[in-house]
């Protein structure tokens, strides 16, 4: 059966009251510094582009690898995300480390295709090696009210996924409410999702913390009724160090230590990789580095 929220609606002003009170939040010294290695290692790089080549997958899994030099000792990044035609080859470089390899599948970023084609892109990418696929839901549908084709599609990707972890790809954006992107958390959980994530990056808004918020308020409502642990991807749009800060505490507030884990918790967004190693650098030196001291994403 296909789930439907029955909890009452959400009080928007309560939600985004609650998620600005975490970017008064601060972090200092030693602390800081921890907290922002601890967010390197959950960054997902990205390479998404009509343009993208070996070269670009190349050198962005040399950078997830090695995000900055040796002295600063920074963990590697959690996982690369190419089209599937391009895993083969980020498999092929990221072989013998713990990298993960992630494929955007089910018709990125629109899903308006035959589910069979997207389960065929699914099955694709994961026999060529990749360990984490992010699907995209059918937000057309979803909004008619078609919730069950959501669900379906949802829980027959999680099969073609095999041994593969699935993340949910929301586009919060389009999802008009925070009521929607509740129950778009409840049906995905229910139909299978690892993990839960905002956005694709290709609109405007993405992640947001009232938005993430209430995804975070969805998957401990789960945890406490099933001892089930879902993972949170908020993705797009978050490019400075302090805003990483932020999400950091907010999950340990809500969800405890237990998620500030890679496993657990991940950023999508590259471009939050430049502030937050530039942060890391200026602790342990003292002074800011020039940005082109590291190499982009």
């Amino acid at each position: 059966m296909t789930p439907t929220s029955r909890l009452p609606s959400l009080d928007a002003v309560a939600i985004e009251e609650r998620a600005a009170a975490f970017t008064r939040r601060s972090f200092k010294g030693r602390c800081k510094l921890e907290a922002l290695k601890l967010a390197v290692s959950m960054m997902d790089l990205t390479t998404l582009e009509g343009n993208d080549t070996q070269g670009k997958v190349a050198h962005l899994v040399a950078k997830a690898l090695r995000p900055m030099p040796e002295r600063y000792d920074c963990p590697p990044c959690a996982a690369v995300c190419v089209y599937p035609n391009l895993v083969p080859h980020a498999v092929r470089l990221a072989a013998g480390s713990r990298l993960q390899v992630a494929a955007v599948a089910t018709a990125f970023p629109s899903g308006q295709f035959p589910l069979e084609q997207k389960l065929a892109d699914v099955r694709w990418a994961v026999g060529q090696g990749a360990t984490e696929i992010d699907m995209v839901i059918s937000r057309g549908e979803f909004l008619r009210g078609n919730r069950s084709l959501t669900f379906d599609e949802i829980a027959a990707t999680k099969e073609a996924c095999g041994p593969a972890h699935l993340k949910v790809i929301f586009e919060t954006g389009e999802l008009q409410t925070y009521d929607n992107v509740r129950l778009a958390s409840e049906i995905a959980i229910k139909a299978g999702a690892d993990f839960i994530k905002t956005s694709t990056g290709k609109i405007s808004p993405a992640a947001t913390l009232p938005v993430t918020l209430v995804m975070l308020l969805a998957v401990r409502d789960v945890y406490l009724d099933t001892g089930k642990r879902i993972g949170i991807k908020p993705a797009g749009g978050i490019r400075q160090a302090k805003e990483a800060l932020h999400y950091l505490a907010m999950v340990k507030e809500i969800l405890g230590d237990d998620w500030l884990h890679p496993d657990l918790f991940r950023f999508g967004a590259s471009a939050l990789l430049v502030d937050v190693t530039l942060q890391i650098a200026k602790s342990i030196d003292g002074g800011y580095q020039n940005p082109d001291s590291f190499s982009l994403p």
